[in-house]
């Protein structure tokens, strides 16, 4: 009787969206095998990034700064939790993960990305964009880095 070989995963990631697929990459830069399970077909691979064109929310970048645009980690704090409210006690989590992910953009974030190839067009964008006030709703300053092409080989990490 023959056996087959199984494969068998380090990791299960579901969801094929940017998240998952940086996941997928780190992990298996470490030498893990991964499986990625999603609803969505071959073809929607990297989820909501095809509706943004890969735009990617980043605190304080050198674009901004170029441009003339002050933000910083607690203007964008200010802008989320106008936004947000989180004033449930089951908010807590997300207002956790809420806090991560914008030290997260107003730190590595940027160095990471532009680590792997990526570049950035010089304009930064006003996605979600407020009434022009830090406590309103929205973003009170342009934070939306779409992305410029990449670098040859950047594909092979996926």
């Amino acid at each position: 009787m023959r056996r087959e070989q199984q494969f068998k995963p380090d990791a299960i990631i579901i969801g094929t969206g940017l998240a998952g697929l940086t996941a997928a990459m780190e992990i298996t830069n470490a030498g893990k095998k991964v499986l990625l399970l999603d609803q969505e077909t071959e073809e929607n691979i990297g989820g909501q990034a095809f509706w943004s064109f890969g735009g990617l929310f980043l605190i304080n970048s050198p674009q901004q700064r170029r441009m003339g645009i002050k933000d910083s980690l607690e203007l964008a704090r200010q802008d989320w939790l106008g936004t947000a409210g989180f004033d449930r006690t089951e908010d807590y989590w997300p207002r956790q993960w809420a806090e991560a992910y914008l030290k997260f953009a107003a730190g590595e974030k940027y160095a990471y990305v532009t680590k792997l190839g990526i570049k950035f067009m010089f304009m930064v964008g006003w996605a979600e964009r407020g009434d022009g006030s830090a406590s309103g709703h929205g973003n009170s300053v342009p934070r939306f880095h779409v992305s410029w092409g990449l670098e040859q080989g950047w594909s092979d990490h996926l």
